[in-house]
């Protein structure tokens, strides 16, 4: 597929020269115009907001900006298609997320990243920092690490805390194959599924359409099909999916598929697609590079999407990410919980199913529906499951 003259590639002098200086600033929410603007937003009138706070923290929420301020969270490790280049390179990634949290979901957002790679001290330091903010997306820290951080900074803090890369991926995935379903009059609960990576992304994935209903799941590394010896996060996972027993590679566990999810930097051979069920997804969403063409794999498959923009059927985590957030701060959750992230899919989903074709399973990323409806089922969702001291 070419590039049509409106979606043509930025060139590289483009993309420094808007990168020039950074991405964000901070602006005023009330003007200073005077002495009398000065007196109120800062010595003496501030100090009575301050101390109306000291008397009563939960006013920090109403009177500060924390209660739509988001942490964007990177140590640096797993960034984009580039790996591990460490904290300050990540920057101009991180700055990138908290232009789209203010874009598509209407919230302030800071750029943290952190010259460290211990578990424990990214807990400590953002313990420390949490009067600061409202919530935490986690971004580009690799696995296994990341089950471990999101796992301690949920226990740690009293407030709404996501790994973007495992569960906004999930989310939006969720979403595509929904909406994929419903474009081709088929049912999730019948499909088999090959999810190639099991990474953050991949295990997030699977978990998150095994809580949708989907029965068979079969889930690979670079070593072959996942099982129980592995240990650790993929052993966990190996117990939960693969009912058939399907064992060694990528060959054996494409016979038959009716989806393939690629969430790793492997290479799709074409022939295996041809080893599949008929008319089946392919979503290979490896960027920039998806494993297999989509012009080559439209020639098997009735649905093809992939991460790329300039291909239909993009899995961008926008369409999530930024409604998750919303929602979760407009409802004063402590936590996001599964419910609210398979609210978010249906949230997705329901966008998309006023316009759906096969070439149309997911809204675009710029349709001013999505965050509001994701916001407004995820605070729905948190409403319905939690309770009085669930709540900030």
């Amino acid at each position: 597929m070419t590039l049509s003259p409106e979606r043509t590639l930025p060139t590289r002098d483009e993309i420094f020269a808007a990168h020039e200086g950074g991405k964000l600033s901070t602006g005023l929410a009330t003007p200073l115009r005077d002495a009398r603007d000065l007196a109120i937003a800062y010595t003496p009138g501030v100090a009575d907001v301050s101390r109306a706070i000291a008397a009563d923290p939960a006013l920090a929420r109403r009177y500060t900006w924390t209660d739509r301020l988001v942490a964007v969270v990177s140590d640096g490790t797993a960034v984009l298609g580039l790996g591990d280049i460490g904290p300050r390179a990540s920057l101009p990634v991180m700055e990138g997320k908290s232009a789209l949290f203010k874009t598509f979901g209407e919230l302030d957002s800071i750029p943290l990243v952190l010259d460290t790679t211990d578990v424990d001290e990214i807990v400590e330091t953002l313990v420390r920092l949490r009067p600061s903010f409202g919530a935490v997306n986690l971004e580009d820290v690799a696995a296994p690490r990341c089950f471990e951080l999101e796992r301690k900074l949920i226990e740690a803090l009293d407030c709404p805390v996501m790994h973007d890369d495992q569960h906004g991926t999930a989310i939006v995935l969720l979403a595509a194959v929904k909406g994929a379903c419903a474009a081709t009059g088929r049912d999730l609960a019948g499909l088999r599924t090959v999810i190639s990576g099991a990474g953050a992304a991949g295990v997030a994935c699977a978990r998150i359409l095994l809580a949708a209903g989907a029965s068979d799941v079969v889930v690979l590394d670079s070593r072959g099909v996942i099982d129980t010896a592995r240990g650790g996060e993929k052993g966990a996972l190996a117990a939960e999916t693969n009912p058939r027993g399907v064992t060694g590679g990528i060959a054996e566990a494409m016979r038959g598929a009716d989806v393939f999810v690629g969430l790793s930097s492997a290479t799709l051979p074409e022939e295996l697609l041809a080893t599949m069920a008929p008319d089946p997804f392919v979503f290979a969403l490896s960027n920039p590079d998806p494993e297999i063409h989509p012009s080559v794999a439209g020639r098997y498959a009735s649905v093809v999407a992939t991460g790329r923009s300039d291909f239909p059927n993009q899995i961008n985590n926008v369409l999530a990410f930024p409604g998750v957030f919303r929602g979760a701060l407009d409802a004063g959750a402590r936590r996001i919980t599964e419910a609210m992230k398979l609210a978010a899919a249906e949230a997705i989903f329901s966008v998309a199913a006023d316009d759906l074709a096969v070439d149309r399973i997911v809204p675009s990323p710029f349709d001013p529906r999505v965050a509001p409806e994701v916001a407004a089922a995820v605070a729905q969702a948190w409403a319905a499951g939690s309770t009085g001291s669930d709540r900030r």
